[in-house]
């Protein structure tokens, strides 16, 4: 059975996405004791330099995940998620598949990301799409529980 994501774009901090993203936080908090502190301004995630989109499945919106510009060709992924009851179909290997292509459509040539050590699933997912690690950045660059990773866009 095919279980095809329909991307849509859609505003940081419009209802749906905030309602997505303040799951993967309440997620966060179960899994270190606290949400992602990361500073994030909604503007960072709107066209021309970021967008943020919402996967939906059955028209329920099930998956998020939106890129913002760093320095010069290189994006950074940020509240890659999808809900609980959806997992296990491919749905986070799509958004990523979606998410780099849009990052080349943007003129990056390098995507940035940092998860944690109690998201088993997402290093997983990140090492087996071709994501090297790289030393800490942002936020998080000095807690030894925070992984970053790379990779090269052709």
């Amino acid at each position: 059975m095919s279980h095809r994501l329909e991307l849509r774009d859609e505003p940081y901090d419009g209802p749906v996405a905030q309602q997505l993203i303040n799951a993967v936080q309440l997620e966060y908090v179960q899994r270190y004791g606290g949400p992602d502190e990361t500073p994030v301004d909604p503007a960072e995630f709107a066209p021309p330099q970021g967008l943020f989109m919402v996967g939906y499945l059955d028209g329920q919106a099930v998956a998020t995940g939106g890129l913002r510009a760093h320095s010069d060709g290189e994006v950074e992924i940020k509240r890659m998620y999808v809900v609980p009851h959806a997992r296990g179909r491919g749905l986070s290997r799509q958004m990523l598949a979606a998410l780099e292509e849009r990052a080349r459509g943007l003129g990056a040539s390098r995507i940035v990301l940092e998860t944690g050590d109690r998201q088993p699933e997402a290093i997983s997912l990140y090492e087996s799409s071709g994501y090297e690690r790289i030393p800490g950045f942002g936020h998080y660059a000095d807690y030894p529980t925070s992984y970053s990773f790379a990779k090269k866009l052709d």
